[in-house]
């Protein structure tokens, strides 16, 4: 274990969320100590169950207080990752995003931090249309006369943020662009089409599609999308950014449908394709998101979770939490 982290203080954005929660344990698990940012004091101290080590910062993201407090890394996890929202309050998602991203920079600036890991999602490419590898220098084909964009397109002006502040003020920034992530954490009533599918297996239900499921994307296991930003703090490159997914899941929705219908509910509920024109869900359009890994794989990282076994978790822990 690389003990580069070692008695080093790391502040963590969204530190209640899946990806924050995991971060910060993992932080711990490195002997650091944390920093977390939460909107409700209460409510993490109950999910990290009094873990010594971590001093809970009460505050929106945006209202953080600009003072030094000696950290020595910045992630920031905090983003609203519903679908729903990015077309129902497309004012909030991109306010949030770029301001909250905006102060955490300053704080990053203030406190003269080591690196700044902001963490972005593989949205920023728009939809590609052919199963051609998506690496980090991709174009994007977003339509900025789709309300749906305030979410991709707020991420790609908090990236172009971060470079900024790295060549005015020598802050050292990576993004980290992120597919979607499974793991033990995911709620319940979570809408994201993988939550939908793990229900359907738990309440013995058909999947039923909206669409016809012909969008292709990989997935990423949230124990590997922890290790690749960790990965990115301690060994990437100043200025860059990395695609984080497990390439060997690429597949569409509809294959996947069926992979869980047919392995993790051994054929007891079906694929059943009820098309809805319209699109209060939020659904991104139909799309091929063939992310390349290469570059950070050339750091020396790797996933170890397919599709299926991220599956299986998902359903075993959604289970519990539905009966508590």
């Amino acid at each position: 274990m690389s003990r580069i982290l070692w008695g080093k203080t790391i502040f963590i954005t969204g530190a209640t969320g899946l990806i924050g929660q995991a971060l910060v344990k993992e932080a711990l698990a490195k002997k650091m100590k944390v920093i977390a940012s939460v909107r409700n004091i209460d409510k993490a101290k109950k999910l990290f169950d009094a873990e010594s080590g971590i001093e809970f910062l009460e505050s929106d993201i945006m209202g953080i207080s600009l003072e030094n407090r000696k950290v020595d890394y910045l992630i920031h996890a905090a983003a609203n990752t519903s679908s729903t929202a990015f077309v129902n309050d497309p004012v909030g998602i991109i306010n949030e995003n770029y301001q909250g991203t905006l102060r955490t920079l300053e704080f990053a600036r203030f406190n003269n931090v080591k690196k700044y890991v902001y963490l972005s999602s593989m949205e920023i490419y728009g939809h590609p249309h052919t199963d051609e590898k998506v690496t980090e220098t991709h174009a994007t084909n977003l339509d900025m006369m789709s309300v749906r964009s305030s979410y991709p397109e707020s991420k790609r002006a908090c990236e172009i943020l971060c470079c900024s502040y790295m060549s005015q003020y020598n802050v050292p920034i990576n993004a980290v662009r992120l597919t979607q992530t499974i793991g033990a954490g995911v709620k319940y009533d979570d809408n994201r089409v993988f939550a939908q599918f793990a229900r359907s297996v738990i309440e013995g239900k058909d999947i039923i599609l909206h669409t016809k499921g012909e969008t292709k994307r990989s997935y990423l296991y949230l124990d590997d999308a922890v290790s690749a930003i960790y990965t990115v703090l301690e060994k990437g490159a100043d200025g860059e950014a990395y695609n984080a997914a497990n390439e060997e899941t690429y597949c569409s929705i509809y294959e996947m449908a069926n992979l869980v219908a047919n392995e993790c509910a051994d054929g007891r509920i079906n694929v059943l394709i009820e098309e809805n024109e319209s699109n209060h869900h939020g659904y991104a359009p139909t799309l091929k998101m063939n992310l390349s890994t290469e570059k950070l794989r050339n750091l020396g990282w790797e996933p170890h979770v397919g599709l299926k076994e991220m599956f299986d978790i998902l359903i075993q822990y959604m289970s519990a939490v539905r009966k508590e």
